[in-house]
């Protein structure tokens, strides 16, 4: 039988989790796999050569959830190892607590849950929600919904391989629609606090941005103007534009071993 499966970063008993499992189940059986624990900032961790302990818990609306000691990376793959029915429909990782816009994809582990979806063959949406004081599943109402529009697109139509969907929703109850979107740049300023060999750094990310390129065209753009972004994310990161402008850097060597004495690497060209 089909499924959705839903993770996000936030951890298993998170308000948007619980606010996403409820929206998805409009259109298909929902099983949960989630972090244990807040797993905001991760970016792809996957744990390795550890055990990942894994236990059953339910939610406070009574959906049943396996709770995952792990990364969210960490849950798609183990589902897909076999914890779950494998394989679902599509993935879906949120609601998260905050935008993941611009740099913020680089390291959120919401997107790389998604992500890992797409690593293992599946459809993937990221949902995130500007908000960083929504604490009450009725805040992510219209995010749900709005996902769950995306979702069923989704299962009509697919995605190519290794591609996924990044959606991010304004705050308040009312979004002037979805606009298509390209990754924005956005800027913070880190602060380190220091106490003898104690450091911790505190991140700026709901108030401290220092500039945004907030074009239009771009998710930050959509998103401050009221409107949801609908950003398609590939895996390739290459940078494609580049490269022409790398090659002419005569950069490329032949040939060239340890053993090599003449070698001068100052003078190194193809």
């Amino acid at each position: 039988m089909s499924y959705i499966l839903v993770t996000n970063d936030d951890g298993v008993f998170a308000p948007g989790l619980q606010a996403l499992a409820e929206a998805m189940r409009s259109l298909s059986r929902v099983e949960v796999v989630a972090p244990a624990t807040n797993q905001s900032a991760v970016g792809h961790k996957r744990t390795v050569f550890q055990d990942i302990l894994v236990e059953d818990v339910t939610l406070a609306d009574g959906t049943p959830a396996r709770s995952v000691a792990g990364s969210p990376g960490d849950c798609i793959a183990l589902a897909a190892l076999g914890m779950v029915e494998w394989p679902p429909q599509v993935v879906v990782s949120g609601i998260n607590r905050g935008q993941n816009m611009g740099q913020d994809i680089t390291y959120s582990g919401t997107v790389s849950a998604a992500f890992e979806a797409a690593i293992q063959g599946i459809p993937a949406v990221a949902v995130s929600l500007a908000q960083h004081n929504a604490d009450h599943v009725e805040d992510y109402a219209v995010a749900a919904q709005i996902a769950a529009r995306v979702v069923s697109r989704v299962i009509e139509r697919g995605l190519p391989p290794l591609t996924i969907l990044n959606l991010n929703v304004p705050p308040g109850s009312h979004v002037k629609g979805i606009r298509l979107t390209r990754q924005g740049i956005s800027l913070y300023q880190d602060q380190v606090e220091r106490e003898g060999n104690n450091y911790r750094v505190i991140w700026l990310a709901s108030d401290g941005v220092m500039g945004n390129t907030d074009e239009e065209g771009t998710d930050l753009w959509a998103v401050h103007n009221g409107y949801a972004s609908l950003t398609p994310l590939h895996l390739d990161i290459t940078a494609h534009r580049f490269l022409a402008d790398l090659a002419a850097w005569d950069i490329t060597i032949t040939d060239v071993s340890p053993q090599d004495k003449d070698f001068d690497a100052s003078k190194a060209h193809a």
